[in-house]
């Protein structure tokens, strides 16, 4: 965390945080005929991740959730030694850094931009190459409002060797501006199509091992990058922030609820600030097998790259370190106002909490991976009580004032980077708002956002995934 004076340094001791030394637009009337442009956007990671269709994006987000059922439950390509429920999650993470204005429909190139100092203080991607952002910068009136978004994320269990080391690549990141929302909370990014996905941390950038893999030269120091990243931008000018967001999707959703406090530490004491979680509300539930799959998986993530002393002490002074990694152990102690934004039916969790391929060896639940339309009424009795699950451990956390929920009963991972879901015709709605319109009415304040939807089938309005192959499940 990067210090400051004063009450943000006192809050961050208070709420339990390791003291380490160290306006998203105008607001508009909320008319839907005025509608605003981006006006800056930046993608920021250690490598940025390039994209050319919603296509293309939802494979990637389902990606780091393809089993192998042909290799033992594992991913196509991973090691044998993962045999046992080794979950390699082999997808793209990128910091994204917006100051939100209005611009013209044209789109452009953003070059990345390396914090080649960061290295001396060993704030290196897992491959040892320094951390590097896209910064398209804001103008007018929008050039103090930031976004720090992170893209789909993953994390990185096991020590083991890959063909594909995760680290900083040089290239552009082509921004395309288009009709968007008056508020600008759009997600206009639209990457070059030429370029292929990279990823720098494994650990939702929590991560902080000093020593070098000897065998894998692999470096586990995502929190060094998150601190070496945040005091750059700072010196770029997010320290005048009027207005900060903190979102991210997946894992990057996950980052976003773990360093919501953190993040609002960096800012004035005037500024408005807020963090928005996209299909990161990850819950502690055993697979269908009776194991508990995913919490062994983050128990090894939290080990391998030491991440314990970076998670708060008001979580892990209670509990195991590994539990601290889910949501339901650590939003209820989170000062900063937080929107929640997930699916009851999280492909991504279904597909790999609930029916991992460790524990659907004869492939019963491949079609009802591969689309929730198909499942027996028995199968679907199942996802009914995950729902049940995750409405309990996200009701557990209370009803602070503060929060936004938007909770659709989708079969969907992340809703938030692509139009067709966030702010369009025909786009996933609850209480006639759109998630755009719910989250900008939450960020200014004008009306809280609350929703939990009906159980599937109810949401006419879902736009559920479906898989081309039901192998891909």
């Amino acid at each position: 965390m990067i210090p400051k004076e004063g009450k943000a340094q006192e809050d961050a001791a208070r709420r339990g945080y390791p003291t380490v030394s160290a306006p998203l637009c105008k607001t508009a009337t909320p008319k839907k005929p005025e509608l605003g442009k981006l006006q800056s956007f930046a993608l920021f990671a250690c490598s940025g991740s390039p994209v050319s269709s919603s296509s293309e994006l939802d494979a990637r987000q389902e990606g780091h959730a393809k089993l192998d059922p042909d290799n033992g439950g594992r991913f196509p390509g991973s090691p044998p030694d993962m045999a046992n429920g080794g979950l390699y999650l082999s997808c793209s993470s990128a910091f994204v850094v917006c100051a939100l204005a209005f611009l013209g429909v044209d789109g452009y190139f953003v070059d990345i931009t390396y914090v080649a100092s960061a290295v001396a203080n060993g704030a290196v991607c897992l491959d040892g190459s320094p951390p590097a952002y896209h910064l398209a910068r804001g103008f007018g009136s929008g050039v103090n409002s930031w976004l720090v978004h992170f893209e789909v994320s993953c994390w990185r269990r096991l020590v083991q060797q890959c063909d594909d080391l995760p680290g900083a690549q040089t290239h552009t990141v082509r921004i395309i501006q288009e009709d968007g929302k008056a508020d600008c909370f759009l997600w206009n990014l639209k990457q070059h199509p030429r370029l292929q996905p990279r990823y720098c941390d494994g650990s939702s950038f929590t991560g902080d091992v000093e020593q070098v893999d000897p065998a894998t030269k692999l470096h586990y120091r995502g929190a060094r990058v998150w601190q070496a990243v945040m005091e750059d931008l700072l010196t770029k000018g997010m320290n005048k922030a009027h207005n900060a967001l903190i979102s991210g999707c997946s894992a990057g959703g996950l980052t976003s609820i773990l360093h919501c406090d953190r993040f609002r530490d960096l800012f004035h004491e005037d500024a408005k600030v807020k963090c928005l979680s996209d299909a990161g509300f990850f819950i502690n539930e055993k697979d269908i097998a009776g194991v508990d799959y995913i919490a062994a998986f983050f128990n090894d993530v939290i080990a391998t790259h030491g991440s314990a002393e970076n998670l708060p002490s008001s979580c892990t002074s209670k509990l195991p370190p590994s539990m601290c990694f889910f949501p339901q152990n650590e939003v209820e102690q989170i000062d900063t106002p937080l929107f929640i934004l997930n699916a009851a039916y999280d492909s991504w969790q279904v597909r790999n909490i609930l029916v991992p391929g460790v524990a659907d060896s004869h492939g019963n639940w491949h079609i009802c991976k591969h689309n929730i339309d198909e499942c027996p009424a028995s199968q679907l009795q199942i996802l009914q009580g995950f729902r049940d699950d995750f409405l309990k451990a996200l009701e557990e956390q209370g009803t602070s004032s503060t929060r936004g929920v938007f909770i659709n009963s989708c079969f969907v991972h992340c809703q938030s980077e692509l139009q067709e879901t966030w702010f369009a015709s025909g786009s996933p709605m609850l209480g006639n708002k759109t998630i755009a319109d719910a989250v900008g009415d939450w960020f200014y304040d004008r009306s809280p956002f609350q929703k939990i939807d009906c159980p599937y089938p109810c949401d006419s309005s879902c736009h559920n995934r479906i898989y081309e192959d039901s192998s891909e499940a």
